[in-house]
């Protein structure tokens, strides 16, 4: 029997309906034309030719009696694959809101516990022929060690579909209550820590459990009393169990010209566009910007770190603080304040060149996406306010049964406490950003989003070959003022 681990079982106690733990991803396909077009059909064809690469997505949990060690993934004997595998439309032609109203209702769903934890839906309808595929997928269920995202193995890198050999699978009998009870047992006096973990996870529970009376108990008085729940901040309070997505695509070559004009690397651009979108998207709220001055946000960054558990994309993936310096009017100063900080995780000599990790064979930004929120969440301690995960992907398009992908958006999930998420990834010559924000906290998103295009041109206009470039370092603010002040006496 293969035992949840500690760490994943931390995901699945953390869920609560209004905090699902799962990852998605929206991709948008050309179907193409005539009787070899990518359609349901096709795709359940090409899951049922691919899923024996990833035997946990045909697993579900299984409860130890007694609660006396971890969970265990057993074979789901009633498999199956048209539950996982749905299809959908919108009235033709979709529009693409219409398409992220229909994610964000599906994602703010969590996941069926009986069943293997994850979802595909086959979306049709959309405006220009387009077809998109949403998965779902459990952060428990993606390692990233153990286990990749299924949509990592859909994608080739050519039309033509790569031959398999055939799959004949078949489930495992699930085992007996006296079998789970015999191995629990086995495993706690075999392993210490096989037994510590389980007495962890009893606390763990109980002190959940008593969390949510508490707030319960806070909930029903302040009712009673007429007063209002104390919030912590625009981007920073309690959750629903409603959703929004929204999404923004941009051109790569946007940020290259940026990068050559000002230096740094093109996710310092990402993050100074995401710092510039902010820092508008709250002026139009009429929020201060003298008591906000920074945003804190974990940046989920690729290491070579022996210390860290291996993963199977040839890198560990650890966390990155970074305060977004949303108080600074001058975008191409913000540019460099974010591109400070990160040159001091380049200089450990642990980073991983982003080429390196648009190289790995398939489409690995999946599966650093999910990693980037296991990332996330636990780190939950360190206090940040905001995740922002991006992932370089493969600059040559990719196809699905034939069918050439598009576009690829990312659909972080949120994290208690916190009703914003950002994750962003590059593929094909675009840079796609998914927007993942609490329905009832958040109701502006799509003005967020606005506001992110906005600050990229912002970016570009301030690149042209015209415009005098700011000076990077201390040393050249430092004369850059003495000369200011000169000019002044002068």
């Amino acid at each position: 029997m293969d035992r949840v681990r500690p760490r994943d079982l931390t995901f699945l106690e953390q869920e609560s309906p209004q905090t699902p733990q799962h990852n998605a991803t929206i991709e948008i396909f050309d179907p193409g034309e005539g009787p070899d077009a990518f359609d349901h059909s096709r795709l359940v064809a090409l899951i049922r030719d691919r899923i024996a690469f990833v035997p946990r997505y045909r697993q579900r949990l299984q409860a130890v009696p007694g609660h006396l060690a971890n969970p265990v993934w057993v074979d789901d004997e009633k498999f199956d694959l048209g539950f996982h595998v749905r299809r959908s439309a919108l009235p033709r032609p979709g529009t693409s809101a219409q398409l992220l109203e229909l994610v964000s209702r599906i994602v703010s769903r969590p996941l069926d516990r009986t069943r293997p934890l994850w979802e595909i839906y086959f979306v049709e309808g959309l405006e220009g022929g387009r077809v998109a595929l949403l998965s779902k997928t459990h952060q428990a269920l993606v390692d990233g060690v153990h286990t990749v995202d299924l949509g990592q193995l859909l994608l080739d890198l050519q039309p033509e579909a790569r031959a398999l050999e055939p799959d004949d699978w078949q489930p495992r009998r699930s085992p007996s209550p006296a079998h789970l009870l015999g191995g629990a047992v086995r495993d706690n006096l075999t392993d210490p820590g096989e037994l510590l973990d389980t007495v962890r996870t009893g606390s763990r529970a109980l002190a959940r459990n008593a969390d949510r009376r508490s707030e319960r108990a806070r909930s029903f008085l302040a009712a009673a009393t007429g007063r209002r729940p104390r919030t912590r901040g625009v981007i920073n309070g309690p959750l629903s169990q409603q959703r929004r997505v929204v999404t923004v695509e941009t051109r790569l070559a946007d940020y290259r010209r940026i990068r050559e004009a000002h230096g740094g690397t093109i996710n310092d651009v990402i993050l100074a566009t995401v710092t510039g979108g902010l820092r508008a998207w709250l002026m139009t709220r009429s929020e201060s910007m003298g008591g906000l001055r920074q945003v804190r946000a974990v940046v989920p960054v690729s290491v070579i770190d022996e210390e860290l558990e291996a993963t199977s994309l040839g890198s560990q993936i650890a966390a990155h603080f970074v305060d977004l310096p949303i108080g600074e009017p001058s975008p191409v100063v913000r540019l460099h304040q974010v591109s400070y900080s990160f040159q001091a995780h380049k200089d450990t000599g642990r980073s991983v060149a982003a080429n390196r990790l648009a190289g790995i064979a398939g489409f690995a930004p999946t599966t650093f996406h999910a990693i980037g929120s296991r990332v996330a969440s636990v780190e939950l301690r360190r206090g940040y306010q905001l995740s922002v995960t991006n992932v370089p992907g493969p600059q040559a398009p990719l196809y699905a049964a034939g069918a050439r992908m598009l576009a690829s958006y990312p659909v972080p999930p949120l994290t208690p406490g916190h009703p914003l998420a950002i994750g962003v990834t590059s593929y094909d010559g675009g840079v796609c950003y998914g927007i993942t924000a609490d329905r009832d906290w958040i109701p502006d998103a799509d003005v967020l989003a606005a506001c992110l295009r906005e600050a990229l041109d912002e970016l570009l206009d301030l690149s042209s070959s015209s415009r005098q470039r700011a000076p990077r370092g201390r040393r050249a603010t430092r004369s850059t003022t003495q000369g200011s002040a000169k000019d002044k006496q002068r």
